[in-house]
């Protein structure tokens, strides 16, 4: 595990970004390195959302879990999910639950407009039991909720990661320790690209060598589902 910052044994991410580029602070200052940091963590959440849609990935040092609720209001159909309680931009919208009367959260089956009819989707009183998303994290329930069912929504996210800034020390990404380097190599690759260091061949192989090591880790996760051959239909006539 890399942590960000580590001037005692200066084995963090800076210090090992400098060492690499052969540069001082002044050279290639903290906010670079968090800049660099913080779009690799873009790379590597894309990567890990995109590989596997059965394995739901989150930044670790997120410190609530992918879901959030919200109240439902009396005749109103749409709804937008763009953040989560603590402000962190929603990727996906994986799916929306309603509370009933009992408590209990009942999950709402998506739809898709070019797959119903819609003349009357979201305009008439009712208990919703289905969403349209409309725009990016927008949806729209298939009723409008009349006060007797108006309890409220749980809806369920994929989301930005948890991002660096200039002052953290400890802090390590939120991802799986086997990844950590790739945030040093990118880091000391942006720089070598932006100073024009005489390295920067050397920086690309290794960058390379990171990408193909994440990618192989994110496609390779699902270590505890038995793997199945599946016969495929073949009309040879």
């Amino acid at each position: 595990m890399i942590v960000f910052s580590d001037t005692s044994l200066n084995q963090g991410i800076v210090q090992q970004t400098r060492s690499l580029m052969r540069v001082d602070a002044t050279q290639w200052p903290t906010a670079k390195i968090v800049a660099s940091c913080n779009n690799y963590l873009d790379t590597v959440t894309e990567y890990a959302i995109l590989s596997d849609h059965k394995f739901q990935w989150d930044d670790t040092n997120h410190s609530k879990l992918p879901e959030g609720t919200t109240s439902l209001v009396i005749n109103q159909s749409d709804y937008s999910f763009l953040t989560d309680e603590q402000g962190n931009s929603l990727i996906t919208l994986l799916g929306i639950s309603l509370l009933d009367s009992s408590g209990k959260y009942i999950p709402l089956a998506p739809v898709d407009r070019s797959e119903i009819d819609t003349s009357t989707f979201g305009t008439v009183s009712g208990t919703p039991t289905q969403y349209d998303k409309i725009a990016d994290n927008i949806v729209r329930l298939n009723f409008l909720p009349p006060a007797t069912v108006a309890l409220g929504l749980k809806f369920y996210f994929q989301r930005t990661a948890s991002y660096f800034v200039a002052t953290d020390t400890t802090k390590s990404p939120g991802v799986s320790p086997l990844l950590h380097r790739g945030f040093v190599i990118a880091s000391a690759y942006d720089g070598a690209i932006t100073l024009g260091l005489p390295n920067l061949q050397a920086l690309a192989v290794e960058m390379q060598r990171e990408t193909d090591k994440m990618q192989t880790y994110f496609s390779e996760r699902r270590q505890d589902e038995v793997k199945r051959i599946v016969p495929a239909y073949a009309d040879n006539r």
